[in-house]
């Protein structure tokens, strides 16, 4: 998936690491899209998660989302990391607005 940049990198907390889908650049139709008209890709796939935030009884409260489950991120936000010359991106567990659920 991504090679050894997750066992580099381990995210704290509540943090989660992502790495986005490629952006689309042929339509349905067949037509080549110039990289200005492709859009901005929400659609990640979980390569790394924190063991979670603790609450104020201590108690440590795990992320909700897993390794390799894809999620839908905000259109902005996020923290850029670069590992191995691959873009991740660093995320807090409550921005991630959803997973796709097969």
């Amino acid at each position: 998936m991504s090679g050894d940049a997750f066992r580099k990198f381990l995210p704290m907390f509540d943090r989660v690491l992502v790495e986005r889908l490629a952006a689309e650049t042929v339509t349905k139709g067949g037509i080549m899209l110039p990289e200005k008209s492709q859009g901005k890709v929400l659609q990640a796939t979980v390569v790394a998660t924190g063991p979670g935030s603790t609450n104020k009884d201590g108690k440590v409260v795990p992320v909700s989302v897993k390794v390799g489950e894809k999620v839908l991120l905000p259109e902005y936000g996020g923290t850029k990391v670069s590992l191995d010359d691959k873009e991740y991106f660093l995320f807090r567990d409550g921005d991630i607005l959803g997973k796709y659920v097969d």
